[in-house]
């Protein structure tokens, strides 16, 4: 008889795991939840559970972020500055808006810290417009 009893244990510890994420949830913003959640993903089948389930509550928070990330998923396989330039100019100016906002929440799009990093992200943008850029400089005689 007491083999009846193991479909309500195991309804049981379901329950009270669902209880358990739903809680670390909701204290503290998700912080407890965040280890948890990176152990799972590190499964197969979660990963792309978590995937799908990201991508669908951003289509329906932001539906111009979730356009513009799918436009720079393709670039995002090949990550040279190249790619992610010829990515960003298909993105609509709402696309780009929603995405860049995006990336500053995140902290993904650094201020340039200092004149070398400001200079050599210049020169990429000169390179992607097709001008000359630093090539033709002087040399300084010693």
């Amino acid at each position: 008889m007491w083999w009846l009893f193991v479909p309500l244990i195991v309804l049981g510890a379901v329950i009270i795991t669902f209880g358990l994420l739903i809680l670390l949830s909701r204290f503290r913003n998700g912080a407890l939840l965040r280890p948890v959640i990176e152990q799972l993903s590190r499964i197969g089948f979660m990963r792309r559970l978590f995937a799908r389930l990201s991508t669908a509550a951003i289509e329906r928070q932001n539906p111009e972020l979730a356009s513009a990330l799918r436009k720079i998923n393709t670039a995002a396989q090949n990550p040279n500055p190249q790619a992610m330039q010829k990515a960003m100019s298909r993105l609509t100016p709402s696309e780009r808006r929603a995405y860049m906002e995006a990336a500053q929440e995140q902290g993904a799009v650094p201020d340039s810290a200092n004149r070398r990093m400001r200079r050599q992200a210049e020169r990429m943008q000169q390179q992607a417009r097709g001008r000359p850029g630093g090539s033709a400089r002087k040399r300084k005689r010693r």
